[in-house]
């Protein structure tokens, strides 16, 4: 996926649009790279129901407040597509849009949940494939990890949704991209096939306002490795049980920090110190 076109040094304005963000480390992870570049950047966090406004009206507020671009986080990176233009064929069957730049030309979506994904999961496990993986939850996030899953050589996708229609919707999407990739769906997580080696979290349960895990320990002692797309806070049940379990474990922080360099690539026009900027955000 092709990086934005060079921007000039003016002041980056830049924005969140989720529900449950007050934690995020985006604002510190784009402000340190703003430092890095010697960039001026304010990044505000805009929620909706506290602002009593639909996504919709956050969103073209943001453009009238000349926001340079937004990162968009649960419960909207569904919502967002139709509102702009994608910057690669391939999110029209991801359906979904994390990063938004605002040009002359209009809105352009981009996805770096699912470039950023593909990235953490080489920088942990290498050229290791992912095998048979199975990922419980199928909205936002879930697309965008389940592209990059079929990307990086999955053998079989078993996709895991209390909206039974949503994961269907994934499984149909994957196959116009992956046609010889083979995808179940399912309500529950009770009989799981034996062959399953990764596990994915890509629900907000774990997360900080929700809590639980979306999977019991008993079910995960078969896998090789896991993930989990949350990293409010760093070590979620979910991690903590399969950590016990001697498991390997690729961190949402992972995703976190390179969804947010891809992110910073679009809204600068850039790049930025990666190991300067993960040091500056480990210490902070």
């Amino acid at each position: 996926m092709s990086l934005s076109p060079t921007q000039n040094q003016a002041p980056l304005k830049l924005g969140l649009i989720g529900d449950n963000i007050k934690q995020s480390s985006a604002p510190r992870l784009h402000q340190i790279a703003g430092h890095l570049n010697a960039r001026a950047v304010s990044y505000d966090l805009l929620i909706p129901p506290e602002r009593e406004e639909t996504f919709h009206e956050v969103f073209e507020t943001a453009q009238i407040e000349g926001y340079s671009g937004l990162n968009i986080t649960y419960p909207y990176k569904e919502k967002v597509v139709p509102l702009v233009q994608l910057a690669d064929p391939v999110l029209d069957a991801v359906g979904a849009v994390n990063t938004v730049l605002f040009t002359a030309q209009g809105p352009i979506g981009y996805n770096t949940d699912y470039t950023g994904f593909k990235a953490a999961y080489q920088a942990t496990r290498g050229d290791d494939a992912p095998s048979e993986v199975l990922i419980i939850g199928s909205g936002g996030a879930g697309r965008a990890i389940a592209f990059g899953l079929a990307d990086l050589g999955a053998s079989a996708l078993h996709l895991v949704d209390t909206d039974l229609a949503k994961a269907d919707g994934l499984k149909r999407d994957l196959a116009r991209g992956f046609p010889t990739l083979q995808v179940t769906t399912m309500r529950g997580v009770s009989n799981l096939p034996p062959e399953i080696t990764g596990l994915v979290n890509a629900t907000p349960i774990g997360m900080v306002g929700y809590g639980g895990t979306p999977l019991p320990a008993a079910h995960m002692r078969e896998a090789k490795w896991v993930f989990d797309a949350v990293y409010t806070p760093l070590e979620t049940p979910f991690l903590k049980d399969a950590a016990a379990l001697g498991l390997e474990i690729i961190s949402g922080w992972e995703l976190f920090f390179y969804q947010g360099v891809h992110a910073w690539a679009h809204f600068s026009g850039g790049s930025v110190d990666e190991a300067a900027l993960r040091a500056a955000l480990l210490q902070a």
